[in-house]
């Protein structure tokens, strides 16, 4: 069994083509069910975010299997496979899990130790969990993820200073205005980045802050998180010739802010500045908007010197945290390992124990005459003894890191104990991860 990565993300791929392969949360499911059953993945996990889009899978055999995962990704988005070919990358066993435990950590994404990656990859594990089920090797491996993320955060400062896509809105805001507290701000969109860029604005203290989405009771629910006020969507473009600042994140797949839209509110504002942020993947605001005189435009990927600044500022706590990633991947992969060793780890221990039980079934009439606390102890001694012997040989069969070598040692052993059930072949494997938590 083999694990394997196809993707692409802000570091290969441009916003163009990254918001083409985007996957809405309505629609992750179905598109994982089709990436199961038109390959031979075992097993998926899609992971789409602003800046990239990923599949993690297991399979037999990575080579064939990234080659059908990257045209059935292509196909369900209506996208030619020879347009996106070029800025995809494929990352298979060890490799792909150091690639998704550094993006758990914050450490790929456009704003390095920004914290919403590790909410969004929890998610994408949750929605995997639940469409189709997530086999022993994507569950060790997402848990993994997990873990690499809370250890980050916990034993280094990378997420200090709000590190985040949102903070990075606060940081370009301030370059153009200057003190942000007079500032009328207008967010457009409810979901997690919608949310966590009004919870930014709040913190500056801004004059006002003002929500609106298609869903009035959404608008309603947020704009009460951060104590600002819900505008009727109907009434967008006169909220927009009123504000200052606009974030829009619906990702809802169409344009929300036409050029002419975005014309007719700056001219109603008389010559003063309109900061737009558009945070979605597809875009809301029409690019062309940004040519307009007194209108500052950014897109995610406009925060790229933002991410080289936090690269120089935070080069110490980014050596730590990859320090923690390498752990972690060397532990999984020790686990990875030890997984094409179980079925004769298993057999191994049967043959003892059944050695065991067997020679005190054979003295049974001699050990009748103890007592019963004593014959417990007969019991619990023999076990210990049986646990020890294979204490080191077990450990010594799943420290091997090649896996010929393993398989060489697996077959001496069923070979020297006459172990049954020969070593499992990869459907085998396959179907026993479906099993094992």
């Amino acid at each position: 069994m083999h694990l394997v990565l196809i993707g692409l993300s802000h570091h290969t791929a441009p916003l163009e083509l990254r918001e083409r392969l985007a996957f809405s949360r309505t629609r992750l499911r179905a598109a994982l069910a089709t990436l199961v059953s038109r390959t031979e993945a075992g097993d998926a996990v899609l992971l789409s975010t602003c800046n990239r889009s990923e599949v993690y899978a297991t399979c037999a055999e990575p080579d064939r299997a990234a080659t059908a995962l990257a045209e059935v990704l292509c196909n369900t988005q209506g996208v030619p496979l020879m347009t996106v070919g070029p800025y995809l990358y494929t990352r298979t066993d060890a490799d792909a899990a150091q690639h998704l435990f550094r993006v758990a950590a914050g450490l790929d994404s456009l704003v390095v130790g920004e914290p919403e990656i590790l909410g969004q990859v929890k998610e994408a594990y949750r929605v995997a969990s639940e469409a189709q089920g997530t086999g022993a090797v994507l569950n060790r491996l997402f848990h993994g993820a997990f873990g690499v993320g809370k250890r980050v955060r916990s034993e280094t400062a990378l997420a200090e200073g709000a590190v985040s896509v949102s903070y990075a809105a606060i940081r370009l805001a301030k370059k153009i205005f200057g003190d942000l507290s007079h500032l009328r701000v207008l967010v457009i969109g409810s979901g997690e980045m919608a949310r966590l860029a009004a919870l930014h604005f709040q913190s500056q203290q801004v004059a006002r802050l003002s929500v609106t989405t298609r869903s009035e009771d959404r608008a309603e629910a947020l704009a009460a998180e951060v104590g600002g006020v819900a505008v009727p969507w109907s009434t967008r473009e006169i909220a927009l010739a009123d504000s200052d600042v606009v974030v829009s994140a619906t990702g809802g797949g169409e344009l929300v802010l036409t050029r002419n839209v975005v014309a007719t509110a700056t001219a109603a504002r008389r010559g003063h500045p309109l900061f737009l942020l558009d945070m979605a993947v597809p875009r809301d605001v029409d690019a062309s908007s940004g040519d307009l005189a007194q209108v500052f435009l950014y897109n995610l990927d406009d925060l790229r010197s933002i991410v080289q600044e936090n690269l120089a500022r935070r080069t110490g706590e980014i050596e730590a945290a990859e320090a923690i990633v390498q752990d972690e991947v060397e532990a999984f992969m020790a686990w990875m390992r030890s997984r094409h060793v179980v079925p004769t780890v298993v057999a191994l221990r049967q043959r003892f124990e059944q050695i065991r039980r067997s020679e005190l079934d054979r003295l049974s009439s001699r050990l009748s005459g103890l007592p019963p606390d004593a014959r417990a102890r007969v019991n619990e001694v023999t076990r210990l003894i049986v646990e020890k012997l294979l204490l080191t040989p077990t450990a010594q069969l799943k420290s091997i890191d090649d896996r010929e070598t393993m398989r060489a040692y697996s077959a001496a052993l069923r070979r020297l104990f006459d172990l049954e059930d020969e070593d499992m072949s990869e459907a085998d494997t396959t179907r026993r991860a479906r099993t094992e938590t």
